[in-house]
Parts: C-alpha cells; sequence; structure tokens
C-alpha cells in the first residue's frame, strides 16, 4: 500500500498544479497528471492483486478502510475516475493505455 500512497500524493499535487495553471502550461500539468493517474491506478491494482483474499465486488472493496482512505483524499472529479478503476479491476478488465 506505500506505493499506491505515495502514487496518491503524486496525483493529488498534480491536481492542484493543474488546478492552478492554463495555457501551455496547463496542457503540460494536465498530461503530467494523466500520466500518473493511470500510473496510480496500475499501483492500485498490483496491491489489490497481491492481497490473499482479495474483495470479490465492489462494495466489499469499497468499504476496506484503505480504499475508504483514498477516496476521502480524492477530489470529487477525481473519485469518479477511480470508481471505474476499481470497477475493472473487480471485473477482471484489463485496460491498455497508450501515453
Amino acid at each position: 500500500m506505500k506505493k499506491v500512497n505515495e502514487a496518491l500524493a503524486v496525483i493529488l499535487e498534480d491536481w492542484q498544479r493543474m488546478q492552478e495553471t492554463e495555457g501551455d502550461e496547463g496542457e503540460e500539468a494536465a498530461e503530467r497528471f494523466e500520466a500518473n493517474f493511470y500510473e496510480f491506478a496500475r499501483e492500485f491494482k498490483r496491491w489489490y492483486h497481491s492481497l490473499d483474499h482479495p474483495p470479490r465486488t465492489l462494495d466489499e472493496l469499497e468499504s476496506m478502510e484503505e480504499v475508504s482512505q483514498i477516496q476521502e483524499a480524492l477530489p470529487g472529479p477525481l473519485q469518479l475516475n477511480f470508481m471505474i478503476e476499481m470497477e475493472e479491476i473487480i471485473d477482471g478488465i484489463d485496460t491498455q493505455r497508450f501515453d
């Protein structure tokens, strides 16, 4: 979970930076955020698969303390993105992303 929390900290910093920039600088910040968000999602997926007994439903996953803490830390607009990532993990969907 340490790597997940480190990746979370990076995307929260990126999110804040993105909110404070515009134009070319804003575009660069958005691209960095996107790349780091998907790295966060990869780390979360690795953590999930490392669990001895991973949750089998989204509700079970969301009820975990670690996941609740992540959801509380995420700004509102990012919560849907995280929810989609969790659903794909539970459903066994392996989305390929090309940055």
